[in-house]
């Protein structure tokens, strides 16, 4: 468990690190635009923002199923969506810890383990 959380805490500190001179570049309002023109262009930044969509996606799904599609985990889900590797990091690391590494709680939830 301890090589998972440091693994959550690389790629957070990675993400978060390479995402804070690209906002302060780009700014926040370009991002979805030019998120789904490349995926519109077909070329292979869409192709690799279509596969990333999907990751999102699965997240999503996953922590609002995780959660029993309560209307926290719902909440959490959109989170999810729009949050990418900072959200999961921090969830996963939240939930390890709330969990003591229990990955099958972790993983499952309460009710499924």
């Amino acid at each position: 468990m301890t090589a998972f959380r440091i693994l959550l805490v690389i790629l957070l500190i990675a993400v978060v690190t390479y995402t804070i001179p690209v906002v302060i570049e780009e700014g926040l309002s370009s991002l979805l635009p030019t998120f789904f023109r490349d995926i519109l262009t077909m070329t292979w930044p869409g192709q690799f923002n279509f596969d990333f969509l999907g990751f999102l996606i699965l997240s999503a799904t996953w922590t609002a199923w995780r959660n029993q599609f309560s209307a926290p985990g719902l909440g959490l889900a959109l989170v999810a969506l729009f949050g990418g590797i900072p959200f999961l990091t921090t969830y996963l690391l939240y939930l390890s810890y709330q969990t003591n590494g229990d990955i099958r709680v972790m993983l499952l939830g309460e009710a499924r383990s």
